[in-house]
């Protein structure tokens, strides 16, 4: 590992030690295969990613990242509670989603560094794994079509959740629209 990359863990990671997973493989297994973006690959497949995961404990009240920070690797709840937020107008944080056991989220950092576009808070006593984008990059070059089908998930992923947000776009289009009208009705009354 290059001190530069070591250097960026160790900052990202508030200056604890990442370990390799080494002795606990099955239950690394368990949890990339009970996640989404990996329920469809072989068992050799999930040891080869198995060998890129790196694990973290937090604490409650901890942060993973926060927004606008550049984004370096993807994470997994292993065990615990994760709130994802954003900073509201009045400067409180609005939560947006909770993340439990199995659950992924930081997924466009593996693609490439933007900023955070949300902050990650411990809310239990937690345990992550995290795959980061160097990686990544290095396993494309050694196993290419792993790699490369590990890619194909980000970008399916992303298109989900792009959908998702349209949806709910246009959702909430109509409601204002429908809250446009009702005022119309009231001040013309």
């Amino acid at each position: 590992m290059s001190k530069a990359k070591r250097l960026f863990q160790d900052v990202l990671w508030d200056n604890k030690v990442l370990k390799i997973f080494a002795g606990s493989k099955s239950s690394v297994l368990d949890v990339l295969k009970s996640n989404p973006m990996f329920e469809d690959f072989s068992n050799s497949e999930l040891k080869a990613i198995a060998k890129i995961a790196y694990e973290r404990e937090y604490n409650p009240g901890e942060y993973v990242f926060l927004m606008g920070q550049p984004g370096a690797a993807m994470f997994i709840v292993f065990k615990g509670e994760i709130s994802i937020q954003r900073e509201g107008e009045n400067g409180s944080e609005i939560e947006l989603t909770k993340l439990k056991d199995g659950e992924t989220f930081g997924e466009l950092a593996l693609l490439d560094d933007s900023p955070r576009s949300a902050t990650a808070y411990v809310l239990k006593p937690t345990k992550l794994l995290a795959i980061f984008r160097e990686d990544l990059v290095n396993f494309l070059e050694v196993k290419p079509e792993l790699g490369g089908k590990i890619v194909k998930k980000l970008a399916v992923i992303t298109g989900y959740r792009l959908r998702m947000t349209n949806d709910l776009l246009i959702q909430k289009q109509a409601e204002l629209e429908k809250c446009r009208e009702e005022l119309l009705e009231i001040k013309n009354d």
